[in-house]
This record gives C-alpha cells, sequence and structure tokens, in this order.
C-alpha cells in the first residue's frame, strides 16, 4: 500500500469517525431534551448518585465535555454546589470509556458495513421526515451512529494493511513507553476529542502494528489530553469554570500517573480478567477493559481525598465578588465564645449593611454591573450570617444576648430585600428616562441624602422618612400625568412606575435595619 494510500485512510478514517461523532453526540442531546439537565440537577445528592449521573448522561449523549459544561453551567447557576459536581465530572470520565467498548467490541468484530449503511439510510430517513423534532433528532443520531462505524471500518482496513510490512518505532522501556503517552495527547489535542485517538489506537494494536502496552500508553495519552480542553475553556472563564477544569486535570494527570507506574502489572492482571470474563481475545478488548479500569480506580484513589479536593479549590481562583462575599469576622473558632460570637456577628451586620446601602444607591443611578455584583456579595454574606445565627450556642448566652438574636435576623433579611429591590429596580429603570426627570432627581436627591443617615455603624431609631416620601408622591403623580396626556407611552411609564416603588421600598427595608438595629443595640 502507497505513502499516499496510507495517509489517505488515515485522514479520511479518522474524519468519518469525528464527523459520526458529532451528529451523534447532537443527535442524542436533541433528542434527550431537558430530561439530561432534571437528571443531573436532582441525581447529585450523594457521591455515588453523582458519579452514576455523570457516567450514565455521558454514555446517553457520548460527549463528555457537554456533560462537563452542564455540570459548571449548574455550579454557576447554584443548582450544584462544587462537591457535587466534582462526582458528575468523575462520573463522566467513566461513561466516556463506553466509545471503547463499542470499538472493540463491534467495530472490530464484525463487518460493519453490513449494518453501518442501513443505519445512515434510516436516520437520514427520519432525519429529513421529522426536521425540528425528536423524531429528526434520533435520525441524526442513527446516522451518526453508522458514519462513525464506517470511520474505524476505514482505519481498521488502513492499518492491516499496512501491518505486514511496516512497524511503528515504539523504543524501549519506560522511555518508549513515554513517548506513547505523548503521543496519545498530541493526538488527542489536535483532534479535540479522544475518541479518535482511542480508536487510532485499538486499530493499530489490533492490526499488530504496536504492542499493547504502547497502545496502552496512548489510552493514558488521550485521557490526559482531554484536559488540554478544559485548560482553554476555563481561560477567562468564571472561578467556579476555572475550579472544575482544575479538578478534571487533577482527577485525570493522577489517574494517568497511577496507570503509567502500574502499567506492566495492570495489563497482566486485565489478560487475566479478560479471560475470566470471557471476552474477545483482540487486544482492542483489553485496551477497553484498561480504559474503564484505570479510570475506575483513579475514582477509587480520590474518594478519600474528595473533601480535601473541594476545600482546596474553593480557596483558588477566587473572584473579587467571593473575596468580598466571605465573612471577615464570623467563623467557627469563635462560636464557642457568645460574646465573641455577639461581637463579631455585629461587625459583620454592619459590614452587610454598608454593601447593601452602596447598592441601593447605585440603583438610583442604575448601573447593572456593580448592582449585580453587590447583589451577590449581600446573598452570599447574608447565607452566612443566617447561617451562624443557626449555629450560635445559646447555652452559654445571657438571656437578653439570646433575645437580640431574632432581630439580627430580622436585620439580615431587611438588608438583604434592600439589595434585591434595588438591583430589581435598576432593571425597569435603565430601559427608561427615568433620570431625565426633574421629579426624578428631586426623589433622587432625598434618597441620597436619607440613605446617608442610614449608617448602621451609628444606627437611631429617629428616622424620618417624610421628605422622601413627598418626593416620591410628586415624582408618581408626574409620570401617571405624562401617561395619560400620552407624553410617556403606557410601558414606559408601567417600568418608571414598577422601578421607582421597588427602589421606595428598598430604601425603607435599609431605614427599618438601623432603626432594629438601635432598638437592638438599646
Amino acid at each position: 500500500m502507497s505513502s499516499w494510500a496510507i495517509l489517505g485512510g488515515l485522514a479520511g478514517g479518522v474524519g468519518l469517525f469525528l464527523l459520526g461523532m458529532g451528529l451523534m453526540t447532537d443527535g442524542l442531546r436533541l433528542a434527550a431534551g431537558p430530561a439530561l439537565e432534571h437528571i443531573l440537577a436532582r441525581s447529585t445528592k450523594t457521591r455515588l448518585r453523582g458519579l452514576a449521573s455523570g457516567a450514565l448522561v455521558t454514555v446517553a449523549v457520548q460527549s463528555s465535555s457537554a456533560v462537563t459544561v452542564a455540570a459548571i453551567g449548574f455550579v454557576n447557576a447554584g443548582l450544584l454546589s462544587l462537591g457535587q459536581a466534582l462526582w458528575v465530572l468523575f462520573g463522566a470520565n467513566i461513561g466516556t470509556t463506553m466509545t471503547g467498548w463499542l470499538v472493540a467490541l463491534v467495530g472490530m468484530k464484525f463487518k460493519i458495513d453490513a449494518f453501518a449503511l442501513p443505519l445512515i439510510g434510516v436516520g437520514m430517513l427520519l432525519r429529513l421526515t421529522g426536521e425540528g423534532s425528536r423524531r429528526g433528532a434520533v435520525g441524526m443520531a442513527l446516522a451518526g451512529f453508522g458514519v462513525l462505524f464506517l470511520g474505524i471500518d476505514l482505519l481498521k482496513e488502513t492499518f492491516s494493511g499496512v501491518a505486514a510490512d511496516f512497524t511503528l518505532p515504539q523504543g524501549d522501556g519506560f522511555a518508549g513507553v513515554f513517548v506513547m503517552v505523548l503521543i496519545g495527547i498530541l493526538m488527542t489535542v489536535l483532534m479535540q476529542a479522544s475518541a479518535a485517538a482511542l480508536v487510532i489506537a485499538f486499530s493499530a494494536a489490533q492490526s499488530g502494528m504496536v504492542s499493547l502496552e504502547a497502545a496502552a500508553a496512548v489510552v493514558i495519552g488521550a485521557n490526559v489530553g482531554t484536559t488540554v480542553t478544559a485548560v482553554l475553556a476555563a481561560i477567562g472563564a468564571t472561578a467556579n469554570a476555572k475550579r472544575a477544569a482544575a479538578a478534571h486535570i487533577l482527577f485525570n494527570v493522577l489517574t494517568g500517573v497511577v496507570a503509567l507506574l502500574l502499567l506492566p502489572w495492570l495489563l497482566a492482571f486485565l489478560g487475566f480478567l479478560r479471560a475470566l470474563l470471557e471476552l474477545d481475545a483482540g487486544p482492542a478488548a483489553t485496551l477497553a477493559l484498561f480504559h474503564t479500569v484505570f479510570n475506575i480506580f483513579g475514582v477509587i484513589l480520590i474518594w478519600p481525598l474528595a473533601g480535601r479536593l473541594t476545600e482546596f479549590l474553593l480557596e483558588r481562583f477566587k473572584s473579587a465578588e467571593e473575596d468580598e462575599a466571605r465573612p471577615r469576622y464570623i467563623d467557627k473558632t469563635v462560636l464557642a465564645v457568645p460574646s465573641l460570637a455577639l461581637d463579631a456577628l455585629a461587625r459583620e451586620l454592619h459590614r452587610l449593611g454598608g454593601i447593601t446601602l452602596a447598592t441601593v444607591r447605585t440603583a438610583f443611578e442604575a448601573a447593572p454591573p456593580l448592582l449585580e455584583r453587590n447583589q451577590y456579595v449581600t446573598d452570599q454574606l447574608a447565607s452566612a450570617i443566617t447561617a451562624f445565627i443557626a449555629q450560635l450556642n445559646r447555652g452559654g448566652m445571657a438571656t437578653e444576648s439570646a433575645l437580640r438574636l431574632p432581630e439580627l435576623l430580622r436585620v439580615t433579611r431587611y438588608y438583604e430585600t434592600a439589595a434585591e429591590l434595588a438591583t430589581e429596580a435598576a432593571a425597569a429603570l435603565r430601559e427608561t428616562e427615568t433620570a431625565a426627570s426633574p421629579a426624578f432627581a428631586d426623589w433622587r436627591t432625598e434618597g441620597e441624602a436619607l440613605l446617608a443617615r442610614l449608617n448602621p455603624d451609628a444606627p437611631t431609631s429617629d428616622v424620618d422618612l417624610g421628605s422622601f416620601e413627598a418626593a416620591y408622591q410628586r415624582l408618581k403623580a408626574e409620570l401617571l400625568e405624562a401617561g395619560a396626556q400620552g407624553r410617556l407611552g403606557v410601558s414606559a411609564m408601567d417600568g418608571q412606575l414598577r422601578g421607582a416603588s421597588a427602589l421606595r421600598r428598598a430604601v425603607e427595608q435599609c431605614a427599618k435595619a438601623v432603626q432594629t438595629l438601635s432598638v437592638s443595640n438599646g
């Protein structure tokens, strides 16, 4: 076979495989719809359930990358904690080994075109007659399945035709194995698909072009190579995305290093296990078993370390919002001493109040990025304060101090609500031209003057809302009059009224917080 024929067969086989994998992944994802999201969101309460859901969803959509992106999205949305998401990611590594089994048990044993071509035909018929429907998505997946196996068949034929007269340079000892690992990494990076690298390794081993040990090293390299995609995806991404990518990298590198160190013994054991399970005697079945076993072994290794890994990752890649959202005064060390705990709690509440006041002031300017950032900070800080109050040891506390706790909890809620209302108000006001209204300018002046007096560090029960309320009523009357006379559209008037009302309530919540703090301190 000529060099051009070999290169053409290799390129065509890989191309068909990647095309089929892409079609199958897209089709399965569309056919499954939101069901996969529900599985990930609901089936992660324990480590085992998270592991199982990650593996099963990856098998269903044939894309560990899609599952990784979904898991990261759920973390950012607050539906999954980072700890839960890690087990989904580890499960995805196990689920992606199913591709190896498809290649070993189907692609290397049967006359592929006997069922691949009919699959493509039936799949495209469903696709053409069910455009935009689930049936069309299933058809795309079936067609992709057929194309994928045609790619495997072409690779198998290419390697079989050249194997009799040609072998790849494999080197000797650990250095040679390490070179094959690097080849696996490079192939995965270049083709952006570890499955394609696996198919090449399986086909080469099955045809005798490379030894079983060398092919296993390529499999390890392919597993490690998938982390490059995670690194690229994490550049410029959120802190949680970077943490998930770091977990993916640590898991795959750890698993790869251990598998590499144990490679000769692991292959010997798997040869015995393959015979015990009565699997096909070809190298492809052993390699598929190797790929699955060393990923499961990686999960066993990471199991006792997962808690510390989560804590380690949470301390890394912090965004400015997360740094500010972390409590500065309350922690577990002060819980045991009630007097210290109350003092720390007061300091944290004053800090929460200052951030909330800044948020409400910003709402008058309708500046969304700062508002969204501040609301995140207040939400996280309020949750931490609430949890701290719940954990506080009331047993060693004076009765008078214990009675203050419900009041402090109420203050926390006032500030949290004020930040939410301010963000809601800004969203309504920035879509209109409220700021150009003279009545709004007067009301804003009154509001800023009032907020300056609502200092949580010097709380007072003497809070006069009269001027602020009168200015609000003037603004409301002006907006209603403009709407009635047609100078302002109905939707614009409604948006401005809703925004002003939400902002008014936000200021009132801040006033209630200061008044409650004053009574509590008194």
